[in-house]
């Protein structure tokens, strides 16, 4: 049986405004397997960053708060370690691609300064010793001159080269785990391509787990091993790629399908989901696709939906759409 390296148990993060408490997760239940890439999809505003951030501990307080839950770690739970214990997790043991390195990166200090500052305090490595890694680091994802390269700053660098130094940023500590937040924001196709191939690489190299975060199916189908799809702050659907693929049982995973563009139906219409994230402020009672799907009844509407699993596919719907085909 594979071993999960992480473990989300009824995460609930909050944000308390001044229009009211925004309930982010409600209630999130996830696992990650050792060495496996978990694609969470879904649209923006679904709580895909406020998981990674609270896997982190990194939720900005205030206004947000983690108010119950667990997030077991290779065995511990992150939300029981004090400051230090977790900074000793962040970069060393879990690292995090973040989605702009633009504003990632100090635009005023070298990649070298940068790289050698997280391989100094994680690795323990004298000056010299942590330059020597930061190039060797900048080599493996890619950059050409890296031992010149590592001098230049940030405005320097295309975009996706920045993304490049991101990511020998978070490889650079030997992490177990590696979230990776729309690591392909604002790259070109081109580059996209190159900067997911790279990522798939690196994984195969080092055996990392890869978290990865994006409202982009086709990156999911081409990267991930089980998905997990969130919607309005909750978990509707997991399972692994070729399951919820080929065999979505969610209305939203259905509806995420339907209006994914395919090549080789160009002349059929692009399906739409109608509506909008709802304000978590004041969600929908029941289920909170019910104002958006095509197969809501009044117990939709009126009672939340129990999540069921069956042979490893979990599904969180009072009317689950067996045997569609996409």
């Amino acid at each position: 049986m594979a071993k999960n390296l992480l473990e989300i148990k009824g995460l609930k993060t909050y944000f308390y405004t001044e229009d009211g408490v925004v309930k982010a997760l409600e209630g999130i239940d996830l696992n990650l397997e050792k060495g496996k890439t978990l694609g969470l999809v879904g649209e923006s505003g679904c709580g895909k960053t406020v998981t990674a951030l609270s896997i982190l501990r990194l939720v900005p307080d205030p206004p947000g708060k983690i108010i119950e839950g667990e997030i077991l770690f290779d065995g511990k739970d992150l939300l029981k370690l004090d400051d230090d214990e977790m900074r000793e997790i962040r970069g060393n043991e879990i690292s995090m691609i973040f989605q702009d390195p633009q504003s990632a990166l100090n635009p005023v200090y070298t990649i070298d300064n940068q790289l050698r500052e997280v391989i100094e305090l994680h690795q323990n490595l004298k000056k010299e010793e942590a330059r020597k890694k930061a190039i060797q680091m900048l080599d493996l994802v890619g950059i050409p001159n890296p031992s010149q390269r590592v001098y230049d700053y940030p405005h320097q660098f295309s975009g996706g080269m920045k993304q490049r130094v991101m990511i020998a940023m978070a490889l650079s500590c030997n992490p177990k785990m590696i979230i990776a937040d729309e690591p392909t924001t604002n790259l070109d196709v081109t580059v996209q391509a190159q900067v997911l191939e790279m990522i798939n690489d690196l994984k195969k190299e080092f055996g990392t787990t890869v978290l990865l975060i994006t409202h982009d199916l086709g990156v999911i189908a081409e990267m991930s091993d089980n998905v997990g799809v969130m919607y309005a702050g909750k978990l509707v659907e997991f399972g692994d790629v070729d399951t919820i693929f080929h065999s979505p049982m969610h209305p939203y995973t259905i509806a995420l399908h339907t209006a994914m563009p395919k090549v080789i139906e160009k002349r059929k219409k692009l399906g739409t989901i109608r509506g909008v994230v709802p304000n978590l402020i004041y969600p929908p009672s029941g289920c909170r696709f019910h104002p958006r799907c095509d197969y809501a009844t009044d117990i939709c509407e009126k009672e939340s939906p129990k999540g069921e699993w069956v042979d490893g596919h979990y599904v969180e719907c009072w009317h689950k759409r067996e045997g569609i085909e996409i």
